[in-house]
Protein backbone atom coordinates (compact mmCIF):
# COMPACT_ATOMS: atom_id res chain seq x y z
CA UNK A 1 0.00 0.00 0.00
CA UNK A 2 1.31 3.20 -0.99
CA UNK A 3 2.58 5.60 2.33
CA UNK A 4 0.07 8.65 0.46
CA UNK A 5 -3.03 6.44 0.93
CA UNK A 6 -5.22 4.96 4.33
CA UNK A 7 -6.89 2.22 3.79
CA UNK A 8 -10.92 2.79 3.76
CA UNK A 9 -13.01 -0.40 3.43
CA UNK A 10 -11.32 -1.45 0.17
CA UNK A 11 -10.70 2.31 -1.22
CA UNK A 12 -8.09 4.90 -0.38
CA UNK A 13 -8.44 7.95 0.78
CA UNK A 14 -6.07 10.92 -1.30
CA UNK A 15 -4.30 13.84 -0.33
CA UNK A 16 -6.02 15.71 -2.39
CA UNK A 17 -9.50 14.14 -0.58
CA UNK A 18 -8.16 14.95 2.65
CA UNK A 19 -7.56 18.88 1.63
CA UNK A 20 -11.46 18.97 -0.01
CA UNK A 21 -12.24 18.08 3.53
CA UNK A 22 -10.76 21.04 5.44
CA UNK A 23 -8.07 18.82 6.86
CA UNK A 24 -10.61 17.74 9.26
CA UNK A 25 -12.87 15.26 7.88
CA UNK A 26 -10.46 12.18 6.45
CA UNK A 27 -9.57 11.12 9.89
CA UNK A 28 -13.33 11.33 11.20
CA UNK A 29 -14.27 9.92 8.16
CA UNK A 30 -12.36 6.97 9.75
CA UNK A 31 -13.85 7.06 13.18
CA UNK A 32 -17.89 7.61 11.49
CA UNK A 33 -17.30 4.58 9.05
CA UNK A 34 -16.43 1.99 11.96
CA UNK A 35 -19.49 3.63 13.89
CA UNK A 36 -21.50 2.89 10.65
CA UNK A 37 -19.72 -0.71 10.73
CA UNK A 38 -21.25 -0.99 14.17
CA UNK A 39 -24.57 0.40 13.64
CA UNK A 40 -25.03 -2.00 10.56
CA UNK A 41 -23.85 -5.04 12.55
CA UNK A 42 -26.78 -4.07 14.80
CA UNK A 43 -29.31 -3.56 11.82
CA UNK A 44 -28.72 -7.20 10.53
CA UNK A 45 -28.95 -9.19 13.80
CA UNK A 46 -32.52 -10.13 13.86
CA UNK A 47 -32.73 -9.89 18.01
CA UNK A 48 -34.47 -6.49 19.29
CA UNK A 49 -31.89 -5.10 21.05
CA UNK A 50 -31.81 -1.56 22.91
CA UNK A 51 -29.79 0.98 20.83
CA UNK A 52 -26.03 1.44 22.39
CA UNK A 53 -25.47 4.69 24.08
CA UNK A 54 -24.35 7.54 21.77
CA UNK A 55 -20.69 8.67 22.33
CA UNK A 56 -20.05 11.58 24.88
CA UNK A 57 -20.36 14.74 23.19
CA UNK A 58 -19.80 17.72 25.38
CA UNK A 59 -23.22 19.77 25.11
CA UNK A 60 -22.26 23.53 23.76
CA UNK A 61 -25.48 23.89 22.22
CA UNK A 62 -27.91 26.12 23.89
CA UNK A 63 -30.12 27.20 20.52
CA UNK A 64 -30.72 26.11 17.21
CA UNK A 65 -31.19 28.43 14.13
CA UNK A 66 -32.59 25.88 10.99
CA UNK A 67 -32.81 27.59 8.00
CA UNK A 68 -35.24 25.29 6.24
CA UNK A 69 -35.04 25.51 2.06
CA UNK A 70 -38.40 24.30 1.57
CA UNK A 71 -38.93 22.71 -1.96
CA UNK A 72 -35.44 21.37 -2.05
CA UNK A 73 -32.01 23.82 -3.00
CA UNK A 74 -30.11 21.99 -5.82
CA UNK A 75 -26.96 20.75 -4.97
CA UNK A 76 -24.91 21.36 -7.91
CA UNK A 77 -25.44 25.02 -8.43
CA UNK A 78 -24.51 25.73 -4.85
CA UNK A 79 -22.64 24.11 -2.47
CA UNK A 80 -21.47 20.82 -3.92
CA UNK A 81 -20.93 21.75 -7.73
CA UNK A 82 -19.40 19.77 -10.13
CA UNK A 83 -17.75 22.46 -12.93
CA UNK A 84 -16.46 19.16 -15.48
CA UNK A 85 -19.96 17.42 -15.70
CA UNK A 86 -21.25 18.90 -18.77
CA UNK A 87 -24.20 21.10 -19.86
CA UNK A 88 -27.21 18.55 -19.15
CA UNK A 89 -25.43 18.24 -15.49
CA UNK A 90 -24.35 22.40 -14.96
CA UNK A 91 -27.23 23.82 -16.69
CA UNK A 92 -26.75 27.71 -17.09
CA UNK A 93 -24.09 27.37 -14.07
CA UNK A 94 -20.85 26.35 -14.97
CA UNK A 95 -18.17 28.88 -12.63
CA UNK A 96 -17.32 27.76 -9.24
CA UNK A 97 -15.24 30.78 -6.58
CA UNK A 98 -12.53 28.95 -4.17
CA UNK A 99 -13.46 30.02 -0.23
CA UNK A 100 -11.23 31.21 2.70
CA UNK A 101 -10.57 27.00 3.38
CA UNK A 102 -7.88 26.01 1.01
CA UNK A 103 -9.75 23.01 -1.49
CA UNK A 104 -13.38 23.77 -1.18
CA UNK A 105 -15.11 25.44 -3.69
CA UNK A 106 -18.75 26.62 -4.16
CA UNK A 107 -20.93 27.72 -6.78
CA UNK A 108 -20.24 31.25 -8.08
CA UNK A 109 -23.38 32.41 -6.62
CA UNK A 110 -22.31 32.14 -2.64
CA UNK A 111 -19.27 35.04 -2.69
CA UNK A 112 -20.18 35.93 0.84
CA UNK A 113 -20.18 32.64 2.16
CA UNK A 114 -16.70 32.00 0.40
CA UNK A 115 -15.71 34.38 2.93
CA UNK A 116 -16.97 32.60 6.03
CA UNK A 117 -16.04 28.97 4.98
CA UNK A 118 -14.11 28.47 8.19
CA UNK A 119 -17.11 28.64 10.33
CA UNK A 120 -19.37 26.10 8.74
CA UNK A 121 -19.34 22.79 7.23
CA UNK A 122 -20.89 21.18 4.43
CA UNK A 123 -22.18 17.53 4.54
CA UNK A 124 -21.77 16.24 0.57
CA UNK A 125 -23.58 13.30 1.37
CA UNK A 126 -26.65 14.22 3.00
CA UNK A 127 -29.28 11.19 1.51
CA UNK A 128 -32.47 9.27 2.25
CA UNK A 129 -34.02 8.38 -1.18
CA UNK A 130 -37.46 10.45 -0.40
CA UNK A 131 -38.90 12.48 -3.41
CA UNK A 132 -42.11 13.42 -2.05
CA UNK A 133 -42.05 17.23 -0.19
CA UNK A 134 -44.40 16.04 2.68
CA UNK A 135 -42.54 12.67 3.19
CA UNK A 136 -38.96 14.17 3.04
CA UNK A 137 -39.94 16.98 4.79
CA UNK A 138 -41.32 14.55 7.53
CA UNK A 139 -38.40 12.70 7.65
CA UNK A 140 -35.66 15.52 7.63
CA UNK A 141 -37.33 16.70 10.83
CA UNK A 142 -38.16 13.67 12.63
CA UNK A 143 -35.88 11.37 11.54
CA UNK A 144 -38.74 8.94 11.75
CA UNK A 145 -39.98 7.35 8.24
CA UNK A 146 -43.56 8.67 7.50
CA UNK A 147 -46.42 6.04 7.37
CA UNK A 148 -45.44 4.68 11.12
CA UNK A 149 -48.45 4.46 13.02
CA UNK A 150 -47.06 7.49 15.52
CA UNK A 151 -47.23 11.04 14.08
CA UNK A 152 -43.85 12.24 15.94
CA UNK A 153 -42.89 15.58 17.29
CA UNK A 154 -40.40 17.69 14.80
CA UNK A 155 -36.86 18.56 16.17
CA UNK A 156 -38.35 22.31 17.01
CA UNK A 157 -40.95 20.58 19.22
CA UNK A 158 -38.50 18.07 20.77
CA UNK A 159 -36.33 21.37 21.50
CA UNK A 160 -39.09 22.63 22.97
CA UNK A 161 -40.20 19.73 25.27
CA UNK A 162 -36.58 18.94 26.78
CA UNK A 163 -35.39 23.11 26.81
CA UNK A 164 -38.47 24.51 28.43
CA UNK A 165 -38.06 23.23 31.84
CA UNK A 166 -35.05 25.95 32.20
CA UNK A 167 -36.35 28.37 29.80
CA UNK A 168 -37.81 31.61 31.64
CA UNK A 169 -38.48 33.75 28.54
CA UNK A 170 -41.55 35.41 27.32
CA UNK A 171 -41.59 34.57 24.16
CA UNK A 172 -42.52 30.71 23.95
CA UNK A 173 -39.54 28.21 23.31
CA UNK A 174 -40.40 27.31 19.35
CA UNK A 175 -40.62 30.37 17.00
CA UNK A 176 -41.27 29.84 13.13
CA UNK A 177 -39.99 33.12 10.99
CA UNK A 178 -42.74 34.07 9.34
CA UNK A 179 -44.86 31.37 8.63
CA UNK A 180 -45.36 27.28 9.54
CA UNK A 181 -45.20 24.83 5.85
CA UNK A 182 -48.15 23.05 7.25
CA UNK A 183 -46.21 19.76 5.23
CA UNK A 184 -46.97 18.49 8.64
CA UNK A 185 -47.65 18.46 12.08
CA UNK A 186 -44.64 20.46 13.49
CA UNK A 187 -45.80 19.37 17.48
CA UNK A 188 -47.17 15.60 16.64
CA UNK A 189 -48.34 13.83 19.35
CA UNK A 190 -46.58 15.82 21.89
CA UNK A 191 -50.39 18.44 21.36
CA UNK A 192 -51.00 22.24 20.80
CA UNK A 193 -48.47 23.19 23.60
CA UNK A 194 -45.54 22.60 21.55
CA UNK A 195 -47.13 24.20 18.57
CA UNK A 196 -44.39 26.47 16.98
CA UNK A 197 -45.17 29.86 17.53
CA UNK A 198 -45.28 31.33 14.06
CA UNK A 199 -44.69 35.39 13.67
CA UNK A 200 -46.16 36.20 10.29
CA UNK A 201 -45.36 39.83 9.81
CA UNK A 202 -42.75 40.89 7.52
CA UNK A 203 -39.22 41.56 9.18
CA UNK A 204 -38.39 43.86 6.06
CA UNK A 205 -41.70 45.79 6.52
CA UNK A 206 -41.60 49.27 7.77
CA UNK A 207 -43.17 47.70 10.98
CA UNK A 208 -43.06 43.71 11.81
CA UNK A 209 -46.12 43.11 12.73
CA UNK A 210 -45.79 39.85 14.88
CA UNK A 211 -49.09 38.18 15.20
CA UNK A 212 -50.65 38.54 18.56
CA UNK A 213 -47.81 40.41 20.01
CA UNK A 214 -47.72 43.77 17.22
CA UNK A 215 -51.14 44.82 16.29
CA UNK A 216 -51.82 46.37 13.06
CA UNK A 217 -53.09 49.82 12.91
CA UNK A 218 -53.03 50.34 17.13
CA UNK A 219 -49.96 51.87 18.46
CA UNK A 220 -48.57 51.38 21.48
CA UNK A 221 -50.14 53.93 22.86
CA UNK A 222 -53.10 53.23 22.38
CA UNK A 223 -52.65 49.89 23.77
CA UNK A 224 -51.48 50.81 26.89
CA UNK A 225 -54.41 53.13 27.44
CA UNK A 226 -56.56 50.49 26.83
CA UNK A 227 -54.68 48.17 29.53
CA UNK A 228 -54.97 51.34 31.70
CA UNK A 229 -58.71 51.84 31.35
CA UNK A 230 -59.46 48.04 31.68
CA UNK A 231 -57.60 47.36 35.03
CA UNK A 232 -59.90 50.98 36.16
CA UNK A 233 -62.67 48.88 35.44
CA UNK A 234 -61.56 45.70 36.90
CA UNK A 235 -63.89 46.29 39.95
CA UNK A 236 -63.80 42.35 41.09
CA UNK A 237 -59.85 42.01 40.75
CA UNK A 238 -60.01 45.03 43.57
CA UNK A 239 -62.65 43.44 45.97
CA UNK A 240 -60.76 40.33 45.80
CA UNK A 241 -57.49 41.16 45.68
CA UNK A 242 -56.70 38.25 48.49
CA UNK A 243 -57.78 35.01 45.76
CA UNK A 244 -55.14 33.09 44.76
CA UNK A 245 -57.02 32.45 41.45
CA UNK A 246 -57.45 36.09 40.85
CA UNK A 247 -53.59 36.24 41.57
CA UNK A 248 -52.60 33.73 39.16
CA UNK A 249 -55.18 35.02 36.46
CA UNK A 250 -53.41 38.56 37.31
CA UNK A 251 -49.75 37.04 36.49
CA UNK A 252 -50.60 35.49 33.49
CA UNK A 253 -51.97 38.53 32.11
CA UNK A 254 -48.82 40.66 33.56
CA UNK A 255 -46.78 38.08 30.99
CA UNK A 256 -48.87 38.49 28.29
CA UNK A 257 -48.75 42.31 28.17
CA UNK A 258 -44.64 41.95 28.78
CA UNK A 259 -44.64 40.41 25.69
CA UNK A 260 -47.21 43.05 23.51
CA UNK A 261 -45.43 45.58 25.43
CA UNK A 262 -42.47 44.82 27.14
CA UNK A 263 -39.32 43.23 26.66
CA UNK A 264 -40.75 40.51 24.66
CA UNK A 265 -42.18 42.78 22.21
CA UNK A 266 -38.52 44.54 22.03
CA UNK A 267 -36.76 41.14 20.55
CA UNK A 268 -39.07 41.60 17.40
CA UNK A 269 -38.10 45.51 17.33
CA UNK A 270 -35.49 45.86 14.13
CA UNK A 271 -35.34 49.52 15.08
CA UNK A 272 -33.23 48.71 17.89
CA UNK A 273 -30.52 47.64 15.24
CA UNK A 274 -28.32 50.23 13.24
CA UNK A 275 -29.40 50.34 10.14
CA UNK A 276 -25.46 49.66 8.28
CA UNK A 277 -26.26 46.43 10.06
CA UNK A 278 -29.86 45.79 8.96
CA UNK A 279 -28.57 46.93 5.23
CA UNK A 280 -25.35 44.28 5.42
CA UNK A 281 -28.23 41.22 6.06
CA UNK A 282 -29.66 42.75 3.33
CA UNK A 283 -33.35 44.54 3.29
CA UNK A 284 -35.67 41.81 2.08
CA UNK A 285 -37.52 39.27 3.88
CA UNK A 286 -35.00 36.69 4.44
CA UNK A 287 -32.19 38.59 5.12
CA UNK A 288 -34.17 40.76 8.40
CA UNK A 289 -35.29 37.03 9.45
CA UNK A 290 -31.81 36.01 10.13
CA UNK A 291 -31.31 39.18 11.72
CA UNK A 292 -34.52 38.64 13.74
CA UNK A 293 -33.39 34.85 14.46
CA UNK A 294 -29.90 36.37 16.10
CA UNK A 295 -31.96 38.48 18.51
CA UNK A 296 -34.39 35.60 19.26
CA UNK A 297 -31.50 33.37 20.39
CA UNK A 298 -30.05 36.58 21.78
CA UNK A 299 -32.65 36.43 24.02
CA UNK A 300 -32.52 32.53 24.93
CA UNK A 301 -35.25 31.02 22.42
CA UNK A 302 -34.29 27.49 22.22
CA UNK A 303 -35.40 26.72 18.93
CA UNK A 304 -36.08 28.96 15.74
CA UNK A 305 -36.74 28.09 12.10
CA UNK A 306 -36.49 30.51 8.93
CA UNK A 307 -38.70 28.88 6.36
CA UNK A 308 -37.61 30.49 3.12
CA UNK A 309 -39.87 32.78 2.05
CA UNK A 310 -40.64 31.59 -1.78
CA UNK A 311 -39.64 28.06 -1.60
CA UNK A 312 -36.72 26.05 -3.76
CA UNK A 313 -39.24 24.01 -5.83
CA UNK A 314 -37.69 24.81 -9.45
CA UNK A 315 -39.04 22.48 -11.65
CA UNK A 316 -39.32 25.11 -14.23
CA UNK A 317 -37.65 28.85 -14.45
CA UNK A 318 -34.95 26.94 -12.19
CA UNK A 319 -31.89 28.81 -13.18
CA UNK A 320 -34.35 32.60 -13.10
CA UNK A 321 -35.09 31.46 -9.61
CA UNK A 322 -31.49 30.51 -8.45
CA UNK A 323 -30.23 33.78 -9.84
CA UNK A 324 -32.83 35.97 -7.81
CA UNK A 325 -32.52 33.82 -4.37
CA UNK A 326 -29.24 32.46 -4.10
CA UNK A 327 -27.52 35.69 -3.81
CA UNK A 328 -30.32 36.38 -0.82
CA UNK A 329 -29.57 32.98 0.94
CA UNK A 330 -25.96 34.21 0.68
CA UNK A 331 -26.39 37.67 2.09
CA UNK A 332 -28.42 37.01 4.69
CA UNK A 333 -26.66 33.51 5.77
CA UNK A 334 -23.00 34.78 5.76
CA UNK A 335 -23.72 37.82 7.72
CA UNK A 336 -26.20 35.77 10.25
CA UNK A 337 -22.61 33.33 10.88
CA UNK A 338 -20.91 36.74 11.29
CA UNK A 339 -23.08 38.06 13.53
CA UNK A 340 -23.18 35.44 15.98
CA UNK A 341 -19.74 35.12 15.74
CA UNK A 342 -19.17 38.63 16.88
CA UNK A 343 -21.93 38.62 19.30
CA UNK A 344 -20.11 35.40 20.92
CA UNK A 345 -23.25 33.52 20.18
CA UNK A 346 -21.72 30.85 17.24
CA UNK A 347 -19.95 28.48 19.93
CA UNK A 348 -23.86 28.09 21.59
CA UNK A 349 -26.09 28.31 18.64
CA UNK A 350 -26.18 25.48 16.23
CA UNK A 351 -27.12 26.98 12.55
CA UNK A 352 -27.82 24.19 10.05
CA UNK A 353 -29.37 25.16 6.42
CA UNK A 354 -31.10 22.68 3.49
CA UNK A 355 -34.22 21.63 1.89
CA UNK A 356 -36.38 18.29 2.39
CA UNK A 357 -33.94 16.77 -0.09
CA UNK A 358 -31.89 18.60 -2.81
CA UNK A 359 -32.67 18.54 -6.71
CA UNK A 360 -32.36 16.39 -9.74
CA UNK A 361 -27.86 16.75 -11.12
CA UNK A 362 -29.65 16.11 -14.49
CA UNK A 363 -31.38 19.10 -15.87
CA UNK A 364 -34.56 18.31 -17.63
CA UNK A 365 -34.86 20.10 -20.43
CA UNK A 366 -38.39 18.52 -21.82
CA UNK A 367 -41.60 20.72 -22.11
CA UNK A 368 -42.75 21.87 -20.12
CA UNK A 369 -39.72 21.79 -17.48
CA UNK A 370 -38.17 23.78 -20.05
CA UNK A 371 -34.48 23.37 -17.96
CA UNK A 372 -35.79 22.71 -14.46
CA UNK A 373 -34.74 20.33 -11.90
CA UNK A 374 -37.02 17.84 -10.12
CA UNK A 375 -37.22 16.55 -6.50
CA UNK A 376 -33.98 14.49 -5.83
CA UNK A 377 -33.63 12.65 -2.15
CA UNK A 378 -30.77 10.22 -3.41
CA UNK A 379 -27.76 13.23 -2.50
CA UNK A 380 -27.61 16.42 -1.15
CA UNK A 381 -25.77 18.66 0.92
CA UNK A 382 -26.56 20.30 4.49
CA UNK A 383 -24.40 23.44 5.83
CA UNK A 384 -24.08 23.04 9.48
CA UNK A 385 -22.08 25.67 11.96
CA UNK A 386 -22.12 26.33 15.71
CA UNK A 387 -22.74 24.88 18.72
CA UNK A 388 -19.98 22.29 18.83
CA UNK A 389 -19.90 21.56 14.84
CA UNK A 390 -16.13 22.27 13.02
CA UNK A 391 -15.83 24.99 10.54
CA UNK A 392 -14.06 24.67 8.04
CA UNK A 393 -14.84 21.26 6.68
CA UNK A 394 -16.32 18.85 3.95
CA UNK A 395 -18.06 15.55 5.19
CA UNK A 396 -18.97 13.04 2.31
CA UNK A 397 -19.17 13.41 -0.96
CA UNK A 398 -21.10 12.54 -4.01
CA UNK A 399 -20.17 11.05 -7.52
CA UNK A 400 -18.66 13.25 -10.46
CA UNK A 401 -22.07 14.31 -11.16
CA UNK A 402 -23.94 14.65 -8.20
CA UNK A 403 -26.12 11.59 -8.65
CA UNK A 404 -25.64 9.11 -5.89
CA UNK A 405 -23.43 9.41 -2.37
CA UNK A 406 -19.73 8.48 -3.21
CA UNK A 407 -18.49 8.38 0.42
CA UNK A 408 -19.68 8.69 3.81
CA UNK A 409 -23.43 8.42 3.68
CA UNK A 410 -25.26 10.83 6.13
CA UNK A 411 -29.25 9.89 6.87
CA UNK A 412 -31.52 11.96 9.02
CA UNK A 413 -30.72 10.44 12.07
CA UNK A 414 -26.97 11.21 11.95
CA UNK A 415 -28.03 15.13 11.34
CA UNK A 416 -30.05 14.75 14.23
CA UNK A 417 -28.85 12.68 16.39
CA UNK A 418 -25.58 15.17 16.22
CA UNK A 419 -27.79 17.88 17.04
CA UNK A 420 -29.66 16.32 19.61
CA UNK A 421 -26.18 15.23 21.09
CA UNK A 422 -24.36 19.21 20.95
CA UNK A 423 -27.71 20.24 22.84
CA UNK A 424 -27.25 17.81 25.90
CA UNK A 425 -30.55 15.87 24.63
CA UNK A 426 -30.72 12.35 24.68
CA UNK A 427 -31.59 10.94 20.97
CA UNK A 428 -32.48 7.77 22.43
CA UNK A 429 -35.04 9.48 25.12
CA UNK A 430 -38.21 8.43 25.59
CA UNK A 431 -41.04 10.38 24.79
CA UNK A 432 -44.30 11.26 26.34
CA UNK A 433 -47.34 9.42 24.16
CA UNK A 434 -50.77 10.87 25.87
CA UNK A 435 -51.78 7.12 25.31
CA UNK A 436 -48.60 5.92 27.18
CA UNK A 437 -47.30 4.19 24.21
CA UNK A 438 -43.47 3.44 23.52
CA UNK A 439 -41.68 6.40 21.66
CA UNK A 440 -38.42 7.98 21.10
CA UNK A 441 -36.89 10.51 20.15
CA UNK A 442 -34.97 9.22 17.15
CA UNK A 443 -35.63 5.36 16.07
CA UNK A 444 -32.78 2.79 16.26
CA UNK A 445 -31.05 0.96 14.06
CA UNK A 446 -33.03 -2.09 15.70
CA UNK A 447 -36.32 -0.84 14.30
CA UNK A 448 -35.03 0.03 10.89
CA UNK A 449 -33.49 3.34 10.85
CA UNK A 450 -30.73 3.61 8.22
CA UNK A 451 -27.49 5.22 9.25
CA UNK A 452 -23.84 6.24 8.99
CA UNK A 453 -22.79 7.17 12.35
CA UNK A 454 -23.25 10.44 14.21
CA UNK A 455 -20.65 13.44 12.74
CA UNK A 456 -18.29 12.90 14.87
CA UNK A 457 -15.89 13.96 12.48
CA UNK A 458 -16.95 17.48 12.82
CA UNK A 459 -18.46 17.91 16.95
Amino acid sequence: MSANRTSDSGRGITRRETLQRGLCGAAGLVLARGLGAAVGAAESSPARVPPPAPPKVKARAKSVIQIFLWGGMSHNDTWDPKPDSGRDYLGEFSAVIPTNVPGIQLGALFPKLAEQADKYALIRSMTHGNNGHETAAYLMQTGHAPGERLAYPSVGAVFALFKSPGYKGLIPPYVVLTRAQGRFSEEGFLGPKFKPFATGGDPSAERFEVEGVVARSISDERQKARRALRDEMDTLAKAMADSSQLAAAAEAKEQAYELILGAGKEVFDLSKEKSELRDRYGRHTFGQECLVARRLVEAGVPYVTINYPGGWDTHSRHFETMRRQCPQLDQGLAMLLQDLHDHGLLETTVVWCCGEFGRGPKVDWQPPWNGGRNHYGKVFTVLVAGGGFKGGCIVGSSDEKGEVVKDRPVYPVDLLGSIYQLAGIDPNAKLPHPMGLEAHVLPSAAEGAKSGGLLTEIM
